[in-house]
């Protein structure tokens, strides 16, 4: 017995002593607190502004304390000091995916060390009221450990282009079972789901699921003229180009926001019409919004059946084609998917302009940005050719998006929905929001009650359905096929809606910067599963642009 207690008082004096060693060898860092503050002068500014859309009632959110977000891993940066953070900032901050993952192979950076890094920083930024973006609605609290685990594996194995041990951000629609997924709503506060389709996707191939992103409140399907990124989950996402001055972009607005800001390596957003190419170029980055099917929206809170997909949102085209091919996939549960065999980082490296023929709308070359980056692609080599496609109206639009939320969002809560959730349709949230208007719903939910009161019948949307894609592909379809272009060259999200409804996919790259400093992005639209040569064209251009630059209050 007296020699099981010694053995005891060895252990806890040893223990004791090691403990003792590692806080001399580095200081126990003092944790960081954000507290809420008076925003009314704030808040009063934006009512300078021209857009009204940015006339904001509320910066951060009424439900949300942000100590919450990174509170389960505050320990992990007990050890974790500003000295740490800052040497490492060259082996990350605005690194592609196989930078870092050279770093790592050269022993420069680990995996733990790089997720601790972007949780320093989202906490750095975020409890700052003068800096914050409220950009972050959760972070996963099993990530550190996740990442220790993949530290254990050989580095010698790892694939430079690949996703293993890369934190990514996912827009908080999309199912993850280590954090809710509340579309931003307090009706779905306590959603806790299974994996979606590509978040398992991810996790097969060991990436790093760092937190899930701000987003405009049901994917910007919600309130009528309220300003975009904003949620009552997570407040008004700001744009760090100008803040409380430039839109955020939406839906997808954390997602555009935690990427230009260095938050995460990349993130994944959802569009139904401009919600990844909107945040992408406000944010000046890479955004894809693929062909419908290429990637699964199971698991997913939806707006519509016919138009929803997620897609990559990233600093780089190299970091898109990554990001893709990790997420591509046959769904059974979607009726859409279809199997992919291509490997889209291969396809860039044919990223030759010379010869390709881009569309080029006349009427946009009043835009300098625009105007520049046409100019560069011709010196390049491209043929630029000039076309006046017919503006055409797509009637109906809307009777798509009210019909099909009307289905789809009851059939998601039936199917990956916590138990814990008690609204079960449209009504249902509007019901819920009621009982409380100042906190869950301080623009209203006009959108919302539009879908009731909308009664188009399944034959007339089929009808609908069928007349919009027949008008929008011969939009895009009369330019391409009359005069042989490889791509149809627009701005931002300008024809979100015309490559929505065609089911065509879009991809948008950085061109620049206003005078007053707004991104802009110059965005490639072509035919269904031409996403390798949108690649192709737009890491051309890239590489000759190189326009893409950090904002300037978040370079530290």
């Amino acid at each position: 017995m007296r020699k099981l207690v010694f053995i005891f008082i060895s252990l806890l004096v040893l223990g004791s002593c090691k403990k003792e060693k590692q806080e001399s060898k580095k200081e126990i860092q003092s944790r960081v607190v954000w507290e809420p503050y008076d925003e009314s002068e704030d808040l009063k500014a934006t009512r300078n502004l021209d857009q009204e859309r940015m006339h904001l009632k509320l910066v951060n959110s009424k439900v949300l304390d942000k100590n919450d977000i990174w509170r389960s891993l505050e320990s992990e940066l007990d050890y974790f000091s500003a000295e740490d953070y800052n040497k490492l900032k060259k082996f990350i901050i605005e690194k592609d995916i196989p930078a870092i993952q050279q770093s790592v192979k050269e022993g420069k950076l680990s995996y733990e060390e790089l997720v601790k890094f972007f949780i320093y920083r989202i906490r750095k930024y975020e409890s700052d009221n003068s800096l914050s973006l409220n950009a972050v609605i959760s972070l996963n609290p099993k990530v550190v450990k996740q990442a220790r685990e993949l530290d254990k594996v050989d580095k010698n194995t790892i694939d430079v282009n690949s996703v293993f041990g890369i934190p990514i951000m996912l827009k908080d629609n999309i199912g993850t079972k280590d954090m809710p997924t509340t579309a931003g709503a307090i009706a779905l506060q306590n959603n806790i789901t299974d994996n979606a389709f590509i978040a398992d996707r991810l996790l097969e191939q060991n990436a790093l699921i760092l937190g899930k992103a701000n987003l405009s409140e049901w994917a910007y399907f919600f309130c009528s003229g309220c300003p975009v990124g904003y949620s009552a989950m997570g407040g008004q996402t700001l744009n760090p180009y100008g803040r409380m001055v430039f839109e955020s972009g939406g839906s997808s607005s954390g997602s555009g926001v935690v990427v230009a800001t260095n938050f995460c390596v990349a993130a994944v957003g959802t569009e139904t019409s401009g919600s990844i190419l909107s945040p992408s170029s406000q944010n000046s980055i890479v955004g894809l919004k693929p062909t419908i099917g290429l990637l699964s929206r199971s698991g997913i809170v939806p707006i519509s059946g016919t138009l929803d997909t997620p897609g990559p949102m990233t600093k780089s085209v190299v970091d898109n084609a990554i990001l893709l091919n990790a997420m591509v996939g046959e769904d059974s549960s979607d009726s859409a998917s279809v199997s992919s065999t291509v490997d889209f980082l291969e396809s860039i490296k044919e990223s030759v302009l010379k010869g390709k023929r881009f569309g080029v709308v006349k009427s946009f070359l009043e835009d300098s940005l625009y105007a520049q980056s046409v100019d560069k692609i011709k010196k390049a080599g491209g043929e630029m050719v000039i076309v006046e496609p017919e503006q055409v109206a797509l009637p109906g639009f809307l009777s798509i998006l009210n019909v099909d939320m009307k289905k789809d969002l009851p059939r998601y809560i039936n199917l990956y929905a916590s138990d814990d959730i008690t609204v079960k349709t449209v009504e249902d949230v509007i019901t819920f929001n009621l009982q409380d208007t100042l906190v869950r719903i301080p623009y209203g939910q006009g959108v919302f009650e539009g879908i009731i009161k909308d009664t188009t019948t399944i034959k007339e949307l089929k009808k609908i359905k069928q007349n919009l894609q027949d008008v929008a592909q011969n939009y895009f379809d009369s330019q391409l096929n009359t005069y042989h272009l490889d791509v149809f060259l627009s701005i931002n999200n300008y024809h979100a809606g015309y490559a929505a409804v065609a089911k065509y996919p879009a991809l948008t790259v950085p061109m620049g910067y206003t005078d007053k400093g707004e991104p802009k992005g110059l965005t490639f639209i072509g035919k269904p599963f031409t996403e390798y040569k949108l690649l192709q064209l737009g890491h051309g251009y890239e590489s000759i642009s190189e326009a893409r630059k950090m904002p300037e209050k978040y370079l530290d």
